[in-house]
């Protein structure tokens, strides 16, 4: 089985201003690296369906998405901002909802077993979405909108999310915390934005604060030490990712010194632990990388090892 690239157009049409660094731009160099390195070949295309507000109000609060969609403006000129990085233009809310509808096609997808893998190349990010708020240019959680409906609607027990994101995942934590169905572990650059995780005392929570310049080395180290036998141990049913390529040595929006072979190593380590214990059944969500052309290379690497060449 190949894996099924989930995205769709309304993606490319969401704006938030001329040198903003979440840019449709950023769908167009993932699309080219993938024709030029043959990965386009590999993966099944879908259009991302919308999500209802049942399924968004699961991880968000009823007020919060009703807010989303009354601020959504009709003008094609017109930029709505409900965060200081976070604006909506005509075409956002649409955006939003097949972003996150991505999520649950993903996991349907997976379930069913028509594709053991999915990977879901959306705009907006998500995983700074909280229950009742926008942050750091994400509106819906997608992946918690998709981690919910693999819980509630195939009745999972143990999900693992892993973001690797150089932001710490609040969002995905706020929403997350405290539920034992869930391990979220979340590595990122602190300090720095958003400022949160650091202190986080959960069980289910293993968040890795890492110094500004971690390197490869540096990173599989604390990987190894941290999460890979937590999540071993825990036996997931689904592992679900918040894949961040901003932390990059290319990326000028934070400081960490990653390569794609590291990227490779820690797509390949969550694939091994999909093959042992659940089916080999991984969901991915694109969150940062802003440096168009290590993006493309990143996520080619990071799809071409959840394909498996093991």
């Amino acid at each position: 089985m190949n894996l099924a690239f989930i995205s769709h157009q309304s993606c490319r049409e969401h704006k938030m201003g001329a040198h903003h660094p979440e840019c449709p731009e950023r769908l167009h160099a993932i699309q080219d690296r993938m024709i030029a390195s043959g990965m386009e070949m590999l993966v099944t295309h879908y259009d991302a369906p919308q999500a209802t507000v049942e399924q968004l109000v699961r991880v968000h609060d009823p007020d919060y998405v009703q807010r989303i969609f009354a601020s959504a403006p009709h003008a094609n000129d017109v930029l709505a901002w409900i965060d200081g990085d976070t604006a909506m233009n005509s075409h956002t809310l649409e955006a939003a909802l097949h972003s996150a509808g991505a999520a649950i096609l993903a996991v349907d997808l997976v379930m069913s077993d028509k594709h053991h893998a999915a990977f879901c190349c959306v705009r907006p990010p998500g995983h700074h979405a909280g229950r009742a708020k926008a942050a750091g240019f994400c509106i819906f959680n997608n992946l918690a909108v998709g981690a919910a409906h693999a819980l509630e609607h195939h009745g999972l027990e143990r999900i693992a999310i892993v973001d690797f994101d150089v932001h710490h995942g609040d969002g995905t934590e706020e929403i997350f915390i405290g539920d034992e169905r869930v391990l979220f572990c979340s590595s990122f650059q602190h300090p720095f934005y958003p400022g949160t995780g650091a202190d986080t005392d959960a069980p289910n929570v293993i968040n890795l604060p890492l110094p500004k310049l971690t390197d490869g080395e540096a990173y599989k180290k604390a990987v190894e030490a941290a999460w890979l036998p937590r999540l071993d141990a825990f036996a997931p049913q689904l592992i679900m990712i918040s894949a961040g390529f901003d932390g990059h040595i290319e990326d000028d929006m934070a400081h960490f010194n990653l390569r794609e072979p590291d990227y490779a190593w820690i797509t390949r380590e969550l694939h091994k632990l999909s093959i042992k214990h659940s089916g080999e059944r991984v969901v991915s969500f694109l969150e940062g990388g802003y440096t168009l052309s290590a993006l493309g290379r990143c996520v080619s690497t990071h799809i071409d090892e959840l394909i498996g060449h093991l």
